[in-house]
């Protein structure tokens, strides 16, 4: 090896309890809650299209960023989960880290700005127990999201009621991580194996990959994930359209939609030019226009987090009353 290495045996990991958290247990929203009265036209119209693709057992697929965690919304994704409204959630590796956190210790989220200057941010030792998972699911040759989530299920975590990824093991239902090396605390930590995250994770990546072949007549939802979500879903729709196109099926038609903050005009169905600063925003130009241009459909919200997936629930939990009064 002709670059030296950093020496990771040096580091000093500190106990979780010891972090100043930004995200409690107490904070988190409650399905009971008075929600915003924001509305959209284009939500009613997603909330539709969930609805038939459960009828017609297409998939509905939700990418999520971990500020959705972080804004408190767990238990609006886990209801959905629970009433079939959602039939993948797949996560980043801080969505992962964030979920586990809130399930072992009911709190997550630091300082950057505080525990950056004195090289603590991200080295807590409890934390660390990821990667330790990560290894045992490489060797099980099961998917990162499931291995953390029945860890979290079969050792009764203090607060897994809220955790998505110990919903998804308990409803059997795929909770996928999607793991970029680098990006993560948990791989500053001495115990981190990046080859093991990466099988982990790659079958997760294969769990998604088949999802996508499920989504004629379905749905995905890409809520606050600028890179992993248009990423992933780009490659996944890749392999399932290459295998329906020598099956003679189609996977064409389907809804997706974006949850995101960024302005990005009235006409969202036609790619831009390079010179235009939205064709650099991966979720306009691969969810919006490029993925969905043979015959789908596509919707941008933008609006808070904690304003659009409780909306969304709201409107499927009306259907759903509806439907059976």
């Amino acid at each position: 090896m002709p670059y030296p290495l950093f020496d990771r045996s040096k580091l000093h990991l500190r106990p979780l309890h010891e972090r100043a958290h930004d995200v409690q247990y107490a904070q988190l929203a409650q399905l009971t809650d008075a929600i915003d009265p924001f509305d959209h036209p284009d939500l009613h119209k997603l909330a539709q299209a969930v609805q038939a693709a459960r009828q017609s057992g297409a998939a509905t697929i939700l990418m999520m960023g971990a500020h959705v965690i972080k804004s408190g919304l767990s238990r609006y994704i886990i209801d959905m989960m629970e009433h079939g409204w959602i039939s993948l959630v797949a996560l980043n590796g801080a969505g992962m880290i964030h979920d586990y956190e809130l399930a072992t210790s009911g709190a997550t989220s630091e300082s950057v700005a505080r525990y950056i200057r004195e090289g603590q941010f991200g080295l807590w030792q409890e934390t660390g127990r990821l990667n330790d998972l990560a290894s045992a699911a490489a060797h099980a040759g099961l998917g990162l999201g499931e291995m953390v989530g029945r860890t979290l299920q079969e050792e009764n975590a203090p607060y897994r009621d809220i955790s998505i990824l110990a919903a998804g093991y308990r409803l059997e239902i795929p909770v996928t991580v999607h793991v970029s090396l680098g990006y993560d605390i948990i791989h500053e930590h001495p115990n981190c194996d990046g080859a093991a995250l990466g099988a982990a994770s790659y079958t997760d990546f294969l769990v998604y990959a088949q999802m996508a072949t499920r989504l004629e007549g379905g749905v995905m939802i890409a809520a606050g994930t600028a890179v992993m979500g248009p990423e992933v879903y780009l490659k996944a729709l890749s392999m399932a359209r290459n295998v329906a196109y020598q099956e003679g099926k189609s996977l064409s038609h389907f809804t997706t939609a974006v949850f995101d903050l960024q302005p990005l005009g009235d006409d969202l169905h036609r790619e831009v030019p390079k010179t235009d600063a939205r064709y650099y925003f991966r979720p306009y130009k691969t969810i919006l226009v490029r993925t969905v241009q043979d015959g789908g459909t596509s919707y941008y919200i933008q609006a808070e987090h904690r304003q659009t997936l409780p909306r969304l629930h709201h409107l499927l939990c009306c259907s759903a009353e509806q439907a059976n009064g």
